[in-house]
């Protein structure tokens, strides 16, 4: 199979590096990709992945059987449609199932109708009406965020009143902001393969969405474990609770496809799951966490979708665990220094080794021959053990022998999970 991803990021690189094992794979190409892609692909860094005859022009140059689109973006300018209907298969939602990421208000209806557990939320259209609301509700602890499409998922959970007006006004120049109650519990990033019989349960992943335990200013994906330990014992329960009633919502409205869900979760220490959001994509850096321990080869599961199969496929996985670190830019996120030069990143360190470390590249381009920031997250270094302790160590050990001086990261990814 001739394969074209679309997308530049860590967590496209994870895919491209899932791609590279199959046995069914003739072709790699990238669009655009990134520093570390090139070395088992071939980058097309002139063609637009957002830009439908971009990527359609790209598919016949290159003979393209299959294209997988990685990022968001694509998925918002139409990518899918533009494709299918000139005969190319896609892995990706279409234009009208991406509302259940793209409009957080219709996927709380969404939920709602189909009895699905959710955080209590209200939609504001400007600053008034949430300074009304906020100030009858002071003191309680808030998460706010777009009600549209966020990179990185960006949010801000606070129980200070200014500091959530205060992001507002950055949000409402976007669009309508949504508050939410904020759960406490623990982060779990569930990922199913879905077409349209089924679906396959990849191995679940908790993010750390924050700069560190204590911080409350808006933030997006800075590490992950995989598996979640507490999963297991409440898998039954995420299953007949959120993921079928949301496939049967999904099929009954017309929103079903073949390609990826993500659902962000919230298990509270009662063990009671809430749906926190939907993601129509891999998620960062959830994807970088869960994929170098998953066995079964890519291409044997996008040829079960294409059957509408999926859902008797087995996804094999080793008995590891493993712990993503990101190394960011300064003033990620929300405002991240470009331009900068990565020191200390070699091709040697971008190689993975066997029972040791991997390192997926992220906005890092070569340009002029230096590795150059090109956005917030830089670098995922995923770090494998029999439990989480280890892969924890193999992370930061690795990341300590390289001393990246120009990034930072937080430094207690997994802590929580041996450290009492």
């Amino acid at each position: 199979m001739r394969v074209l991803l679309l997308g530049s990021g860590a967590k496209d690189h994870a895919v491209a590096w899932w791609f590279s094992k199959s046995c069914y794979l003739s072709e790699l190409y990238v669009a655009q990709g990134n520093l570390a892609t090139g070395r088992f692909a071939i980058n097309l860094s002139d063609v637009n992945p957002s830009d439908p005859q971009s990527v359609y022009e790209a598919c016949r140059k290159h003979k393209i059987d299959y294209v997988f689109i990685g990022t968001e973006a694509p998925l918002f300018t139409g990518v899918v449609k533009f494709l299918n209907e000139r005969g190319i298969k896609t892995f990706g939602a279409p234009e009208g199932s991406i509302k259940l990421e793209g409009d957080r208000a219709f996927s709380r209806a969404f939920a709602t109708r189909h009895n699905i557990q959710i955080p209590r939320s209200s939609l504001f259209a400007d600053m008034e009406g949430l300074e009304k609301y906020l100030e009858r509700h002071k003191g309680e602890y808030f998460i706010i965020k777009s009600n549209s499409i966020s990179p990185s998922r960006i949010m801000l959970s606070s129980n200070d009143t200014e500091a959530l007006l205060n992001y507002a006004r950055l949000l409402f120049k976007k669009g309508p902001v949504l508050l939410e109650a904020f759960v406490k519990g623990t982060p779990a990033s569930c990922s199913i393969l879905v077409d349209r019989n089924g679906y396959a349960l990849l191995p679940v992943t908790s993010d750390y969405t924050n700069k560190a335990s204590d911080d409350t200013t808006p933030t997006g994906g800075m590490g992950a474990i995989c598996p979640v330990p507490i999963i297991e014992e409440i898998k039954d329960k995420i299953i007949e609770r959120i993921i079928n009633p949301t496939l049967y919502g999904m099929q009954v409205e017309d929103l079903a496809y073949k390609g990826i869900l993500t659902l962000s979760l919230m298990i509270t220490p009662e063990r009671e799951p809430y749906l926190v959001d939907y993601h129509v994509r891999f998620n960062d850096p959830a994807a970088q966490a869960m994929i170098p321990i998953i066995k079964t080869d890519l291409i044997e599961i996008l040829n079960a979708m294409e059957n509408d199969r999926v859902g008797s496929l087995k996804i094999e996985t080793t008995d590891e665990c493993t712990v993503a670190v990101v190394l960011a830019s300064p003033g990620y996120p929300m405002y991240p220094v470009t331009g900068m030069e990565v020191e200390g990143l070699t091709n040697a360190f971008l190689e993975p080794i066997d029972e040791g470390p991997i390192v997926f590249c992220g906005a890092i381009q070569n340009i002029d021959g230096v590795p150059t920031t090109t956005g917030g997250r830089n670098l995922t270094v995923v770090g494998k053990g029999r439990n989480i302790a280890e892969a924890n160590k193999q992370a930061y050990d690795t990341i300590k022998r390289k001393s990246f001086p120009n990034l930072w990261f937080r430094k207690d990814i997994g802590n929580a999970y041996f450290i009492s």
